[in-house]
């Protein structure tokens, strides 16, 4: 089943909530940087949060970027997704080895540090990006995602994520949502939101009920709401690298540095930090584009 991302409205309260699978998202990064368990998680949750976030940005050409920076032994993780909530990413170090927590769960906290920010970049396609910073609330990432909004954008948030690895380090299963109260919501919505995100439980875990999806989700977490379905789309793990760009790359080094890489190296290979994607520059491609820097 392809990743889908679903978007609600409530009819009888001021509540937006949207959500997400992302199975296949989390499985191709998970493919891309040879990740490990606990690194699957992380750069999973981190992707479908930003995922969804980018899907409630305006404007084409607008995208949305997610730093955890932690001091756990993974290093930064940067998640980037665009206004359609296709995402792409990558962390320092995703190979990391941790030992479960006391729950058997992976331990994705400690994986990425809970002593750190979460800073989140906003480009709407017009001069200057929004940029909010916010500390670490955890390192679980839903719940740092959680207390962005509360401080950054005042927005009360209910955000869960889980992605399930297989036996075989494959991604099983992996969903999320992210539910917001509007102004005018009160003590008796908030009430209702907290009893359904309660008794939804864990994300993957309600992802193995046969049939479960993103709407079924939604419909579970917002049982005493009237919801109904605004959008869905599909979404995936979606690389925007090019020789193209990665040209222009090259020729905004300037004439000075290209030319030490031509008389030093008479070669380059750069390689895309999201998806790769490895690409080869000979001499002479480089002194074409060394032309293009003199121009």
């Amino acid at each position: 089943m392809a990743d889908e991302i679903v978007r609600v409205i409530v009819k009888d309260a001021p509540v937006k909530a949207m959500a997400i699978t992302g199975r296949e998202m989390a499985e191709r990064a998970r493919q891309i940087h040879k990740s490990l368990p606990v690194g699957t998680a992380a750069l999973g949750r981190s992707l479908m949060a930003c995922a969804m976030m980018g899907d409630q940005l305006k404007g084409e050409g607008a995208s949305v970027t997610l730093r955890f920076k932690g001091d756990g032994p993974m290093g930064t993780i940067t998640v980037v997704a665009d206004a359609e909530g296709n995402a792409r990413g990558y962390a320092q170090n995703p190979a990391v080895i941790l030992p479960p927590r006391a729950d058997g769960k992976l331990d994705v906290g400690t994986a990425v540090g809970r002593d750190g920010t979460l800073t989140v970049i906003k480009d709407l396609d017009m001069r200057d990006p929004y940029v909010g910073m916010v500390p670490l609330t955890s390192g679980e990432i839903a719940e740092d995602v959680t207390g962005y909004f509360a401080i950054s954008e005042q927005i009360p948030t209910a955000c869960a994520l889980g992605v399930l690895v297989d036996t075989d380090q494959s991604v099983l299963r992996a969903g999320g949502y992210l539910i917001q109260l509007l102004p005018g919501a009160g003590d008796e919505v908030i009430d209702k939101v907290e009893a359904g995100v309660n008794a939804l439980g864990a994300v993957t875990e309600a992802l193995m009920e046969e049939g479960m999806d993103a709407e079924g989700l939604l419909r579970r977490v917002l049982a005493g709401f009237e919801v109904e379905v605004l959008e869905r789309h599909s979404v995936e793990y979606k690389c925007y690298c090019s020789r193209q760009r990665v040209s222009q790359a090259l020729v905004s080094m300037g004439r000075e540095e290209l030319e030490s890489l031509i008389e030093e190296q008479g070669k380059a290979e750069l390689t895309c930090q999201f998806c790769d994607e490895v690409y080869h520059f000979d001499k002479g491609q480089l002194e074409e584009l060394l032309e293009k820097a003199t121009h």
